[in-house]
């Protein structure tokens, strides 16, 4: 049976890579990864608005990796419009960088349970193997934050070098052209920069598994010497 130390160590592990899992499925199923505002051109065009009629021509737009919305403002009120990635727009935008995006979070999402796992076993026994130890756990969360990193890292690039939010926001736009005032990185972008964030920090708890606390050791009562004078009593 492993110490107590390493059983609360490897239980905080365990909570760290559940913690991971839970950030990178929420970042998935959400809308927020891209928050922005867009500008009717068209509209401002035909009408040779100045700037405080702009107003009346932004709209905004929001995505994620599957789904997502805008907002468009083209002098005739507001219209909401929601927007779906697949099946027709991702042959719009740059389809193979997107479906790399999604698979690399889906191999970050895999070895995270990988090292739930491992968590879980070193909590409850002494492994024999290395790899199924501290030296896996390091194993496991660095594939973790790697292919995490590389899945922000492709969409940062799909972003900013193809025009990702441009096209998405002209996608079925034929009377009108749409262009992106302001674009943000939403809340659902951070989450998966906080899970690559959490497997750095659980190396770095696997790694006190290694520190070695004293042992509290009681003393034992002494016991009484008995003399010759004792026995003459």
């Amino acid at each position: 049976m492993p110490t107590v130390w390493k059983r609360i160590v490897f239980s905080v592990g365990s909570v760290l890579s559940l913690g991971s899992v839970a950030l990178l499925v929420v970042a998935l199923s959400t809308e927020r990864w891209i928050t922005g505002t867009i500008l009717c051109q068209t509209g401002v065009d035909l009408v040779n608005a100045s700037s405080p009629e702009l107003s009346q021509f932004t709209g905004d737009i929001y995505y994620g990796l599957f789904q997502g919305g805008k907002t468009r403002k083209c002098g005739l009120g507001s219209r909401r419009y929601k927007i779906y990635i697949f099946p027709r727009l991702i042959r719009k935008v740059n389809g193979g960088l997107h479906m790399i995006i999604i698979f690399f979070h889906f191999i970050a999402i895999g070895f995270a349970l990988v090292s739930l796992a491992f968590c879980i076993y070193n909590a409850r026994k002494v492994p024999y193997q290395s790899i199924k130890g501290p030296l896996g756990l390091y194993l496991w969360n660095f594939i973790a934050a790697f292919f995490s990193s590389l899945g922000f890292a492709c969409f940062i690039a799909a972003v900013r070098c193809h025009r990702l939010t441009e096209r998405v926001a002209n996608f079925r736009e034929n009377l009108f052209h749409l262009v992106v005032l302001e674009e943000n990185l939403g809340f659902s972008f951070w989450l998966c920069v906080a899970s690559a964030v959490t497997h750095g920090v659980n190396i770095l708890v696997v790694a006190s598994s290694r520190i070695h606390l004293p042992k509290l050791q009681t003393k034992k009562p002494e016991e009484p010497t008995v003399t010759g004078d004792d026995l003459l009593y």
